[in-house]
């Protein structure tokens, strides 16, 4: 959903490089897309230059095409130089896919927070029947329909599709850490709500951001409650982690893993904040009608047709805004004779 008018933000770059190629971001700092299998079809990754090779900030998702994009790259724009390190600012598939491929391909090194590295780990591994029945209950409790319930069950473990090894060892990065590539600063600004432990890299020198998921030019990021921590308020981590990043200059060149790099980032977490704003009035007034379940309040928030990956997302993000008003006593909850949960105006 584009979330922010265009004219509040301003793209120095007319279009994202070719695939198998790479723009030049600043001195030392290349930008590549590879593709994506999704609705969303592309993600945006960096190369910082690093001593006598580069350092990758995430990876792209799992596949042939993935990796012969990698190649072409590092062989071309890169100058058939290795990679030293690969730092990831977060667990998702797109972001983590060809870690394990990277990190073997040069003998580089991993690098991420430690929230997102064992996630990760544990996610790739885990196809217990623990697993499917706890996704199995959640979704059931959140009202999907049998159809819809059993296209969910049909997907198994996807992240490990996606991501089909993590490196058993890392480096990891903490808030507040200063990682120095190629002789620039970087400095570790990790919040959550997207993910438990999203790592973003501030480069306060040139005003650079590497934002990841965290801040996007023309969507909101994905905020989504999981059936691993059912009542979780991960909104609450995602609004506080967007006032933290006022900190940082408005002129910032935010580079994000989605769309086109921006400056304007102000606008941008003032739209993000505005945007989440109005979803919890319109979650309120749904439950003020009549007790809403959480696949009744995806319909109203999410007014179009959609596949089983985006299901996922949906009824997570609807979640999310219900338990944030129910934590704050703006809402009750209560399980019916079916099972589903169902959340009124307090």
């Amino acid at each position: 959903m584009d979330t922010t008018a265009t004219g509040a933000l301003h793209f120095p770059f007319a279009a994202p490089p070719g695939e198998g190629a790479t723009a030049e971001i600043a001195p030392g700092l290349l930008w590549l897309r590879m593709p994506l299998p999704f609705a969303l079809d592309h993600v945006n990754l960096w190369l910082l230059e690093d001593g006598d090779g580069w350092a990758a900030v995430d990876c792209g998702v799992e596949g042939r095409r993935t990796r012969a994009a990698w190649d072409a790259v590092l062989a071309g724009d890169g100058g058939g130089r290795p990679l030293t390190r690969v730092l990831a600012t977060h667990f998702h598939p797109d972001h983590l896919g060809l870690a394990d491929w990277l990190c073997r391909r040069d003998g580089a090194a991993l690098w991420m927070s430690q929230a997102e590295w064992l996630l990760a780990r544990m996610l790739f591994q885990d196809g217990t029947p623990e697993m499917a029945e706890a996704g199995a209950r959640f979704y059931r409790a959140c009202g999907l329909p049998p159809d819809a319930l059993a296209a969910m069950a049909q997907r198994g473990n996807a992240y490990s599709r996606g991501v089909p090894a993590v490196p058993a060892v890392y480096t990891r990065m903490r808030h507040g850490d200063t990682v120095r590539i190629g002789g620039i600063d970087w400095t570790v600004l990790t919040g959550g709500g997207h993910s438990p432990e999203h790592v973003c890299l501030h480069d306060a020198a040139r005003g650079i951001l590497v934002a990841g998921d965290q801040v996007l030019p023309s969507i909101s990021p994905n905020v989504s409650v999981w059936p691993s921590e059912p009542d979780a308020d991960p909104l609450a981590e995602f609004l506080e982690c967007l006032e933290r990043l006022r900190a940082l200059p408005a002129d910032t060149l935010v580079l994000p893993s989605h769309g086109l790099p921006f400056r304007g980032l102000h606008a941008r977490l003032d739209a993000l904040a505005g945007h989440h704003a109005e979803r919890l009035e319109e979650t309120l007034a749904a439950c003020a009608q009549a007790p809403a379940s959480v696949m009744d309040l995806t319909r109203v928030l999410f007014r179009r047709a959609l596949d089983t990956h985006q299901m996922g997302f949906a009824v997570g993000e609807a979640l999310a805004h219900l338990n944030h008003l129910w934590r704050r006593g703006r809402l009750r909850r209560a399980a019916g004779t079916d099972g589903v949960l169902r959340f009124a105006a307090a």
